[in-house]
């Protein structure tokens, strides 16, 4: 079949915020808890205190966001909900109001348009929460409910919070707050594909799916699909899937997944015996042990052909997101393995994702530490974010790095070299994640032109007469460059 995902994607550099944890508004816009408990900003967060951030601080923001070059924002949960990260729904058609309601957000979302940035939403429809109106009908009725067969009901009587007795019914990985939908009654069917319409009609640009291989019922995401880019065709609709996703990326479902099969291997690499394993070892996507170039390139390579090149074009590549550690805690504060590794998710096909506050340096254990507030400027890695703001604009500026081919030039010991190729544009991308100077000599790369002008980083370059077309490039330790033509 003719694969179609949107074209936006594959020009997108995206940025993950969870909203609780980004900005506090400045501007006394707030109606609501003036005098809020919250907890302090530079704390270590906990489970279930909030910090207060707000849509409303995102939107003071925004010159900040764009600035760094972010053209797509993927927020976190913003409905209703009795959780800071918002994954407990409460109410799937209002934002919370301690983001600012649905008025907030449209004054977000309409800034962020008026400045060509995308929104995606994150959508939690495999469960809800305690606190959900029909779930709590059930609570309150039992039996007598009319909403009991939308949950997975077990026996009777429901006990929702004390843990002494059994919950009967099904919650999300055996948590009692968090009830799952049953998916099979074709009225929680029809309420999820309503709730999708709704706001795609409300003018968001795409969902991103949380645990949907959870969800069995045939046809549901298919449905799904065609429900949403009936509305709006070039909606991104991208799962929360961490391995092999060829079952959800037939191009009848999703137009891609978080890449969490790049984020391991890339970290892997660019990190190796640096990596903190009490950040890494109990996460499905193995950021660990260290790999060689010939054994990263091996890994790529599967994953390029893993899906077809439309839905590759389009998946969503990040290193660390708000279910991991944070990049530079899993490597043990190597900011050279931060900085590497970066340029590895940027110059690789698909849209790049940034975890709010990653650009700056910012630590974080596995969550909750990992969804810190985002730092004050005197805490900010300046040599961190000057690698993102240029990496971020040489991506912007050379379409082969969005949807050029991708081809492996040199994979040996410490050093990996590779070309991005659109026609008649070519850039070569170098890496050596070894403690020692490299000097490598390329022959016949068989390349159409002979790049010889460092557009980034730090090496020396040569190239022999035209004829031989060899390349002597020497690279310093733990360092990167990117090549253009002159």
């Amino acid at each position: 079949m003719d694969i179609q995902t949107p074209d936006w994607v594959k020009h997108a550099v995206f940025y993950q915020i969870f909203p609780d944890r980004f900005a506090r508004s400045k501007q006394p816009r707030k109606r609501l808890l003036h005098e809020a408990r919250w907890e302090d900003w530079e704390a270590m967060p906990t489970l279930q205190g909030y910090k207060g951030g707000d849509l409303w601080g995102i939107l003071e923001q925004l010159d900040y966001i764009q600035d760094l070059g972010i053209n797509a924002i993927y927020f976190t949960p913003i409905f209703q909900s009795a959780s800071n990260h918002r994954y407990h729904t409460h109410d799937y058609y209002q934002v919370d109001p301690m983001l600012g309601g649905n008025a907030a957000f449209k004054e977000l979302l309409d800034a962020a348009h008026d400045r060509n940035i995308k929104v995606v939403l994150d959508g939690v429809f495999n469960h809800s929460s305690r606190g959900f109106f029909f779930f709590h009908d059930v609570l309150e009725n039992g039996p007598h409910s009319p909403w009991v067969n939308w949950f997975k009901i077990e026996g009777w009587p429901l006990s929702s919070y004390n843990g002494e007795y059994p919950a009967n019914y099904e919650g999300w990985g055996g948590n009692r707050a968090l009830p799952v939908f049953n998916h099979d009654n074709p009225e929680v069917r029809e309420y999820i594909m309503e709730i999708a319409e709704y706001w795609i009609k409300f003018g968001i640009d795409g969902w991103r799916l949380d645990v949907p291989f959870e969800i069995k019922t045939p046809g549901f995401w298919q449905e799904f699909r065609d429900r949403v880019k009936a509305i709006n065709p070039d909606a991104y609709i991208v799962g929360e899937v961490w391995g092999d996703s060829r079952e959800w990326l037939d191009g009848t479902q999703f137009d891609g997944v978080m890449n969490y099969l790049f984020a391991g291997p890339t970290i892997a690499f660019a990190a190796g015996s640096r990596v903190d394993l009490e950040q890494v070892q109990s996460r499905d996507y193995k950021p660990y042990p260290p790999l060689f170039a010939a054994e990263y390139a091996e890994k790529i390579q599967e994953l390029l052909q893993l899906y077809p090149w439309e839905i590759q074009l389009t998946q969503l590549n990040l290193l660390a997101s708000h279910d991991t550690a944070r990049l530079m805690s899993i490597a043990g504060g190597d900011v050279a393995s931060v900085d590497l590794a970066t340029l590895l998710v940027l110059t690789f096909p698909g849209a790049p994702s940034i975890y709010y506050g990653d650009e700056v340096g910012l630590p974080g254990a596995i969550d909750p530490d990992s969804r810190r507030g985002f730092p004050l400027d005197a805490n900010w890695n300046r040599e961190i974010l000057d690698t993102h703001r240029q990496l971020i604009a040489l991506r912007h500026s050379y379409p082969c790095l969005r949807t050029g081919d991708y081809r492996v030039l040199y994979a040996q010991g410490a050093v990996y070299i590779f070309a991005r190729i659109l026609g008649t544009e070519e850039l070569i991308i170098a890496v050596n994640v070894g403690t020692a100077e490299a000097l490598i000599n390329l022959e016949s790369v068989n390349l159409q032109s002979q790049p010889n002008k460092l557009l980034f980083g730090t090496a020396e370059v040569q190239w022999s007469k035209p004829v031989d077309k060899q390349l002597s490039l020497t690279l310093p330790p733990r360092s990167s460059c990117i090549l253009g033509v002159g």
